[in-house]
C-alpha cells in the first residue's frame, strides 16, 4: 500500500486542509501517516484512519537567547528523527501544511530526497512555508500569492483550500437579496482571536442605522463569553433581534442564510465565503502574522465580493455608513455574492490528492 506522510501545525487553519486531504487519500486506498510534534496524541481523533508519529519541534517566535538555542537543538533533533522515520516508512510523497511542527519533517523529507509539497492556506506564505518553498517540488496555493512567492514560480499550483463538508454542501445555495421591507439577516463573527473588537464595533454601528433599516435587521453573532451581555444590551436598547452565542456548530448554514457577513479574513473564512457565495465586510485581524488576513481579504475586494475595512481606521459611524450603503442596494449585494462565488475552487481536496498522487507516480517512474 502506498504511504503518504502529512505534517501540519496545531491550528485549525493548518489542520483542516490536512484532514481533508487525509480523508480523500484514505478513500483512494493510501496509507496515511501524520508526523507532528508531541501534541500529536490529540491529533488521533482528527485523523481516525491515520498513523500518528511524533517528531520534536519548537518555535523561535519568542523567548530568551537560551530558549532560541534550545529551540534550534529541538528542531535539529526533529530533523534527525524525521529522517529515521521516513526511511522506515518509505513514503511516496511528503506534504506539509505549515506551522512550526511541520518544519523538521519537511526539512528531513527534502534532505532524504523524497517528493515534497507544501500547501499554503493564505495569500501570503507563512513563515515556515516561506523557508521551505524554494526546496519543495510543489507549492499548492489556495489564493494568488501576494508576497514571498517561491523563486521558481513554476512550482506553484493553485488547488484552492479545502472547506469543511458542511460548507461544500452549500456551494449551490442561491443568494436571495433582501426584499423591500423584508428581513435583513446579518451574520457576524470574529474568529478565535480578536473577536472583542468586532463585538465593540458592530452593535453600536447597527444601533446607528436609520430606524427604518434597523427595524428589519436580524443578527446572528458569535461573541466571546465575557462580551455577550454587553452586546445583548446594545442590541436590546436598539430593539434589534439578535441571536448570540460563543460558538455556532452550523456556521456554514448560517452563512448561507445571511444577506451580509461581517467577519475577519482568515483563510477558512475566505474559502467558505467564496464556496457559499456571500457578500461581506471584512475587518482583517491587525495582528495576524505578516498581515496575511489583509492579503486574503484583498483577493475578495479585487473581485468585487467584499469591502475591506481596517480596524485601525474603522469606527462605529464609518461601519454604519458602509452597512447602510450596502443594505440599501440589494442588486449590488447580489453582484457581490456572485463575485464571491466566482472565486470558489470546488473540489480542493481532490485536486490536492491528485497532485500528491502525481508526485508519488513521478518518484515511482524514476
Amino acid at each position: 500500500m502506498t504511504t503518504i506522510v502529512l505534517s501540519a501545525g496545531g491550528t485549525g487553519g493548518h489542520l483542516f486542509p490536512a484532514q481533508a486531504l487525509a480523508a480523500e487519500l484514505s478513500r483512494r486506498g493510501r496509507h496515511i501517516v501524520v508526523m507532528t510534534d508531541a501534541r500529536g496524541r490529540s491529533y488521533r481523533s482528527a485523523f481516525p484512519d491515520a498513523e500518528v508519529e511524533a517528531v520534536s519541534s519548537a518555535t523561535f517566535a519568542s523567548g530568551s537567547l537560551f530558549a532560541r538555542i534550545l529551540a534550534t537543538f529541538e528542531i535539529l533533533s526533529g530533523v534527525l528523527v524525521g529522517l529515521v522515520k521516513l526511511r522506515r516508512l518509505k513514503p511516496a510523497a511528503v506534504v506539509g501544511f505549515g506551522g512550526y511542527p511541520s518544519l523538521p519533517v519537511m526539512v528531513a523529507a527534502w534532505l532524504g530526497g523524497y517528493p515534497t509539497a507544501i500547501h499554503e492556506q493564505n495569500a501570503v506564505l507563512g513563515r515556515v512555508n516561506r523557508r521551505l518553498a524554494s526546496r519543495m517540488a510543489v507549492v499548492a496555493a489556495s489564493l494568488p500569492l501576494a508576497r514571498f512567492e517561491p523563486r521558481n514560480a513554476n512550482s506553484i499550483v493553485y488547488t484552492g483550500n479545502p472547506v469543511r463538508p458542511e460548507a461544500s454542501a452549500l456551494s449551490n445555495a442561491p443568494y436571495a437579496a433582501p426584499t423591500p421591507g423584508g428581513a435583513i439577516r446579518l451574520l457576524v463573527f470574529g474568529g478565535s482571536q480578536g473577536a472583542r473588537a468586532i463585538s465593540e464595533l458592530v452593535p453600536p454601528a447597527v444601533a446607528a442605522l436609520p430606524e427604518s433599516l434597523r427595524a428589519r435587521i436580524e443578527i446572528v453573532q458569535q461573541c466571546r463569553s465575557e462580551d455577550i451581555e454587553s452586546v445583548r444590551a446594545v442590541y436590546g436598547a436598539a430593539h434589534v433581534s439578535a441571536e448570540l452565542a460563543t460558538f455556532f456548530d452550523d456556521l456554514p448554514r448560517r452563512m448561507a442564510a445571511a444577506h451580509l457577513v461581517i467577519c475577519r479574513g482568515g483563510a477558512s473564512t475566505i474559502s467558505e465565503l467564496a464556496t457559499i457565495g456571500r457578500p461581506s465586510i471584512i475587518v482583517p485581524y491587525p495582528f495576524a502574522t505578516d498581515d496575511h488576513q489583509t492579503a486574503n481579504a484583498q483577493v475578495m475586494a479585487k473581485a468585487g465580493a467584499a469591502v475591506v475595512m481596517q480596524q485601525r481606521d474603522i469606527s462605529a459611524e464609518k461601519l454604519a455608513r458602509m452597512m447602510e450603503e450596502m443594505l440599501e442596494a440589494p442588486s449590488v449585494l447580489l453582484k457581490r455574492a456572485e463575485a464571491a462565488r466566482s472565486l470558489a475552487m470546488p473540489g480542493a481536496a481532490g485536486k490536492l490528492a491528485d497532485l500528491v498522487d502525481r508526485l508519488g507516480m513521478r518518484e515511482a517512474c524514476k
